[in-house]
């Protein structure tokens, strides 16, 4: 890789990740409050949280870069991307910080119309950008049933 993919590639790829881990230290001790709640069926252990995101934080920054070199001025991609990105990083500060399960189950379903919405605009720029947000796609659409059915348990 030149150095100028690598300046353009790292930063995407850090992106998502530094919110990511931002938003899991502002949240608080997420393990702890998730052990202590009413979970339903299909609720995975603590620890499959931890291999999911990283994944899906690093397909999301693959995605952006490709994004960002088929159309090096953004414009159509960026808000739909750093919208995404916002209500992702809100949601665990208001489900395990502030406890608002129901302001946060309606940020997830939000951060799911939002991902659709990337994804479709990702799929105008580079198909396999969009491709590559699928598994994030799946991964929220299960995450809305578990924040609505804990809402509704706890």
């Amino acid at each position: 890789m030149t150095n100028q993919i690598l300046k353009n590639y790292i930063p995407t790829l850090l992106l998502p990740s530094v919110l990511g881990i931002l938003s899991g230290v502002l949240a608080g001790n997420i393990s702890l409050i998730y052990a202590s709640l009413n979970l339903p069926p299909l609720s995975p252990p603590t620890y499959v949280f931890g291999i999911v995101w990283p994944i899906l934080y690093i397909l999301m920054g693959v995605s952006c870069y490709l994004v960002c070199q088929k159309s090096p001025s953004q414009t159509q991609a960026t808000f739909p991307y750093a919208f995404q990105l916002f209500l992702n990083f809100i949601w665990p500060i208001l489900f395990f910080r502030i406890g608002n399960f129901l302001i946060a189950s309606l940020v997830a379903l939000c951060l799911s119309l939002a991902i659709i919405w990337m994804i479709y605009v990702f799929y105008q720029i580079d198909p396999v950008a969009a491709y590559l947000q699928i598994p994030y796609l799946l991964w929220s659409l299960f995450a809305n049933y578990l924040c609505w059915m804990i809402t509704f348990l706890n």
